[in-house]
């Protein structure tokens, strides 16, 4: 059996110092050597292009690509079982009908009589996705990156993923690209994949936005081209998977242990956290992650993972909510009594799943909300992915003479309290022939 390693803390022992460093994420402590090889990468992308994306695949990926791009008949080969396409549809689904329930509205009205204000929306004219195939491919990440882009209008998308050894890409997630209508689909994969939409190259055209999750690696990537003068926007800090459970007493120890490994399944850069107020209940998830994870087909994985996570002991629940909000999780669990009743305490979470019958893993695939969340605390700030991360809103506004005449006078006020002399003369010259 793997002995489960993971470090357990009693918080209320513990200095702010302690506490601050106990709640780093694994990716931030290995980002200076991170950076550097990253930096190489897109360097090496922006100034040689194909070839360079010809030759880190080779590198990185073990696959020599005559071309990077999928076709025709790559996607027309690419078969899965029945079973798997009904699934693919039935998330999909699911999936379009949440989004499509918050696409975003454009709105009018007058500001004042002869003052029209509106806001309109357009969809982002090129859009980059990147979805992961590195130690697993991920076709529930294609349905969650292509369906808001779809719902959002965007006429161009661009879809990078990692070939297999073979130089193919993955069948499930060329099956989850044709759901999408996603017809232009390249075989890169890592930081390259990023600097390639990122700036494009004689393949790969150079995209708006960049979205979608991955190792630490293509998040820093994506920090980086979106930094550049001639960039592109990003979606958000979507890096290595984390997820915080807080459980008390009334919870089932196997259903949060099961919780833990499915997360920390993901790479060996995951965090997992436990934060509960019951020194006996963390002795019994400790005890249902040793026998599940013996028989987990990728335990060597998750017990990497769990190696660098915590069990956090609270004095009340109450300070398991403090401790949630300052690391921000991308996945919150509430395994508790009553888990509504404390959607109030929760601020600072990309995702959050109500009680001991919903698994993270449902968001993942099929409950319909969007797997693609903000990282590294980034969900203090920065919403998960959704329509309106796919749009621009652009403000209008209208006035006729009456409509100025009715509002210029605050205008000139204010341009002259900020010593800006021409703008009070813009509306002072029209005002004279109102």
């Amino acid at each position: 059996m793997t002995a489960v390693q993971w470090t357990r803390l009693d918080w209320a022992s513990m200095s702010a110092a302690a506490r601050g460093e106990a709640l780093r994420r694994p990716a931030q402590v290995a980002s200076a050597s991170v950076r550097a090889s990253v930096e190489a990468i897109v360097e090496q992308v922006r100034v040689v292009g194909d070839a360079a994306l010809f030759a880190l695949t080779e590198r990185f990926d073990g696959a020599r690509l005559e071309s990077l791009a999928v076709t025709q008949a790559e996607f027309d080969a690419a078969e899965v079982s029945a079973n798997v396409r009904n699934a693919i549809d039935d998330a999909a689904t699911r999936i379009e009908t949440f989004h499509r329930a918050g696409v975003p509205q454009p709105y009018a009205l007058d500001t004042a009589p002869g003052v029209r204000c509106e806001r309109m929306l357009r969809p982002i004219r090129r859009v980059g996705l990147y979805a992961p195939a590195g130690s697993a491919p991920l076709p529930s990440t294609v349905l969650m990156l292509g369906i808001p882009a779809r719902l959002a209008g965007c006429p161009d998308i661009v879809l990078c993923t990692p070939p297999r050894a073979d130089g193919s890409a993955d069948p499930l997630v060329l099956a989850a690209a044709k759901r999408c209508g996603i017809t232009r689909v390249f075989k890169v994969g890592g930081a390259q994949a990023i600097a390639g939409m990122a700036f494009g190259t004689a393949s790969i055209p150079r995209c708006d936005k960049l979205f979608g999750p991955g190792n630490a690696f293509v998040t820093e990537a994506k920090r980086l081209v979106s930094m550049a003068g001639d960039g592109p926007a990003i979606d958000m800090p979507a890096g290595p998977s984390e997820v915080l459970v807080i459980a008390d007493a009334s919870a089932d120890p196997r259903f949060v242990a099961a919780d833990l490994l499915s997360q920390a399944e993901h790479g060996a850069d995951s965090q997992v956290i436990l934060v509960s107020d019951d020194t006996g209940f963390i002795d019994s998830v400790a005890t249902a992650l040793e026998a599940q994870l013996a028989s987990l087909p990728r335990r060597a994985i998750a017990a990497a993972a769990l190696a660098q996570s915590r069990a956090i002991r609270v004095p009340t629940l109450a300070d398991a909510f403090d401790v949630s909000n300052d690391y921000a999780p991308e996945h919150l669990i509430l395994s508790v009594e009553a888990p509504r009743a404390w959607l109030p305490r929760v601020h600072a979470a990309g995702s959050v799943f109500l009680g001991g019958f919903a698994p993270e893993a449902i968001g993942d695939y099929c409950s319909g909300t969007n797997h693609v969340l903000p990282t590294g605390g980034a969900a203090r700030a920065i919403s998960g992915l959704s329509v309106a991360s796919f749009q621009v809103a652009i403000s209008v506004q209208s006035a006729n003479r009456a409509g100025l005449a009715a509002i210029g006078a605050t205008a000139t006020t204010l341009a002259r309290a900020e010593g800006l002399e021409a703008h009070a003369r813009a509306i002072d010259v029209r005002l004279e022939c109102a």
